[in-house]
């Protein structure tokens, strides 16, 4: 962040300093600029900016009317707000294991989540929360399939994954709603929180863009449901307007950067899988260790060198205590429960240098060759 702020210094000051001289601090021009900018470069037809990117998922949520009763299907192996946002509404999360190779929802494995909720006649199936782990797109042509045989909604949670593609098309466009989050460690972030929803579908878009100011009808003071205060402020739109302009150049160093570890990592560890016609936005780089010890004695060697890294996510979703309470289907766990004991993040972002990476790697491969 800090590398890319000194890159971008010049019109990053001078585009907040626009903001603060205009006085235009909330809904200011910048930010339906950004709206349709973000629209374009995803070739989504409604872009709406929201506070963060949970409250994007929850405005996603509200607009389709998920609530008690409702079965939402969600990966077992991702951040707790794509799960956090279904119990919210009073809908239950129902948690599906993942693809060991991409770390994204495994059909397969949907498939037996959605016929065990059919079986047991509790809830009714309505959505399948896609997650783009990492930087990368899920498997939209299986679960578009999926979900089209069952009758479901597919919403893709893009926090990860927007500059992602497959075959051409942008990440935060393949579900029938789509969000994203510019959390500062986003392939796009800004200096605060902030989220955005996108959609193709107009009635949607009003309900969505209703429910982020208060449940408003034609005016503020008119509110005709119950909604969110939830607003991207002009600020946090200025500054992702300077680094969208920049985004496209960041993908492509990004891209080196992974295939860069690759190169040095490979034979070492597993290193990540990218499908062919999907290319990832790169938001974590992350490899497979042997076990949760190798795991954690690396990860503290990185650290006595100097070299942070991180665990994503350290617990599935069906062991965190908050769903304690839920019955789940015997489809969430297996690879799931593995990948939490084996995964380690290492540092990737647009800056980040052939000699860093190289530091990395040598530190890396030291400690397995002990």
């Amino acid at each position: 962040m800090i590398k890319q702020y000194e890159a971008l210094k010049p019109e990053m000051d001078k585009a907040m300093m626009e903001v603060a001289a205009n006085g235009n601090y909330i809904m200011g021009p910048q930010v339906l600029e950004l709206e349709r900018q973000l629209a374009e470069y995803t070739g989504v037809k409604h872009v709406l900016t929201c506070a963060n990117g949970t409250d994007a998922l929850t405005l996603a949520m509200k607009a389709w009317g998920i609530s008690s009763g409702d079965a939402v299907f969600v990966p077992d192996f991702t951040f707790f707000a794509s799960a956090e946002i279904v119990s919210l509404e009073g809908a239950t999360p129902i948690f599906v294991d993942v693809d060991e190779r991409t770390y994204n929802m495994s059909a397969e494995s949907l498939e037996r989540a959605i016929a065990s909720v059919i079986e047991e006649g509790k809830l009714k199936p309505r959505v399948v929360v896609a997650v783009d782990l990492f930087g990368l797109p899920a498997d939209y042509r299986a679960l578009r399939d999926i979900a089209d045989r069952h009758n479901l909604l597919i919403l893709e949670d893009g926090a990860q994954g927007f500059g992602g593609s497959i075959n051409g098309k942008k990440a935060c466009s393949f579900g029938d709603i789509a969000t994203t989050s510019f959390f500062p460690a986003k392939p796009l972030g800004c200096y605060g929180d902030g989220g955005a929803v996108f959609t193709n579908n107009d009635h949607l878009a009003d309900l969505i863009n209703s429910y982020r100011f208060h449940g408003k009808g034609d005016n503020k003071y008119e509110n005709v449901r119950i909604g969110l205060n939830s607003r991207l402020d002009t600020m946090q739109a200025a500054i992702l307007q300077v680094k969208l302009k920049a985004f496209n150049d960041e993908i492509v160093s990004v891209n080196h950067a992974a295939n860069e570890y690759s190169r040095l990592l490979s034979g070492c560890v597993k290193t990540p899988v990218i499908p062919e016609g999907f290319a990832s936005s790169w938001a974590q780089y992350t490899i497979q260790l042997e076990n949760k010890g190798q795991r954690d004695r690396l990860q503290q060697a990185l650290k006595a060198s100097g070299i942070p890294s991180m665990v994503y996510y350290p617990k599935p979703m069906h062991l965190q205590k908050a769903f304690d309470t839920l019955t789940q289907p015997q489809c969430a766990g297996y690879v799931s429960n593995r990948l939490c004991d084996t995964v380690l993040s290492l540092p990737i972002h647009p800056y980040i240098t052939n000699d860093e990476i190289a530091s990395v790697c040598s530190s890396l491969i030291s400690f397995l060759e002990q």
